[in-house]
């Protein structure tokens, strides 16, 4: 009670022009979660109710017209299975490959000793800006005999400028004192990134390896490209296939007759596929929340 108050006095001290940029600013980021927030909740209550309820009536909390058949129609076909654990695969491999290279590559970025330090960051810079192109890559993958395997999904991408930077700042606001001291006990410069470094480097390593298996958890273009057999795609192409497309796996819909029904039954199981295929990155979060803070805002103290 006593924090309440305080806040309500410092934003009474404020200047008027304060008090109307801080409630524009409040409505604004309310907009924004709500934006994000109804269609959840839509989404969530749709997976629910009986198709044929859902497109008569839309949503309803008679929970005698709710219904489990769509996730046991997605949890019975054998291929979002087989999605689910590709992608899974995929994301595991792809975070471990890019938070290694990540942080192998920042940390002679953050010494000023480095020579060539500059050269090398000019080169970085140039790969976020420019790129060889889609056909450039795709003829680079194929010469590397890489097409239709994960490799060609986990390799390309497993270096991000980005991140690179935003480790290598962390490094930087790390104390001088601490290398030093490592020195004066006999650890060269292998032990004292594996042994020093790395334990108190936990927030920014947290906070990559979450962005990094998020994206490859959402990503499905390059498999697209690059992957041919249906056993080694992963959820997001299965995904597409039901929501853009309207196809979902003839499994699902095989025993409906009715070419309504079956059109009705499509539109709850895109609901439900959604609703499982964002469950790992639900029971991830908190566990990785509390890095981002520190994790993120490295990157606003220096450049």
């Amino acid at each position: 009670m006593a924090e309440t108050k305080k806040k309500k006095s410092d934003f009474q001290r404020l200047p008027v022009e304060d008090k109307v940029m801080t409630s524009i600013g409040y409505i604004i980021l309310g907009v924004f979660c709500l934006a994000i927030i109804l269609p959840m909740i839509y989404i969530v209550l749709a997976s629910f109710v009986d198709p044929v309820t859902l497109q008569n009536q839309g949503l309803t909390f008679d929970f005698s017209k709710w219904t489990l058949t769509a996730y046991k129609r997605v949890l019975s076909n054998g291929q979002i299975w087989v999605g689910f654990r590709n992608a899974l695969i995929y994301s595991v491999l792809f975070t471990i490959l890019s938070v290694v290279v990540t942080l192998l590559a920042a940390y002679p970025m953050s010494r000023d000793d480095f020579k060539g330090k500059g050269f090398f960051n000019l080169i970085f810079m140039i790969t976020m800006f420019f790129g060889g192109g889609l056909i450039p890559t795709y003829l680079l993958i194929s010469r590397l005999h890489m097409l239709d395997t994960m490799w060609a999904i986990l390799l390309p991408g497993c270096f991000g400028v980005y991140n690179m930077i935003i480790a290598r700042t962390y490094y930087q606001g790390i104390p001088k004192d601490l290398q030093e001291a490592a020195e004066i006990d006999g650890a060269n410069e292998m032990v004292y990134f594996f042994r020093v470094l790395l334990p108190v480097c936990t927030p920014i390593i947290a906070t990559i390896a979450m962005w990094n298996f998020v994206g490859m958890w959402n990503s499905y273009f390059d498999a697209m490209i690059y992957l041919n057999s249906a056993s080694k795609q992963p959820l997001q192409l299965v995904l597409r296939s039901i929501l853009i497309q309207s196809q979902p796996e003839p499994g699902m819909v095989a025993d409906t007759q009715s070419t309504a029904q079956r059109a009705q039954l499509a539109e709850l199981l895109k609901y439900a596929t959604i609703i499982i295929s964002s469950l790992p990155l639900l029971a991830m979060y908190p566990f990785f929340q509390r890095y981002f803070d520190s994790g993120i805002m490295a990157g606003a103290v220096k450049g």
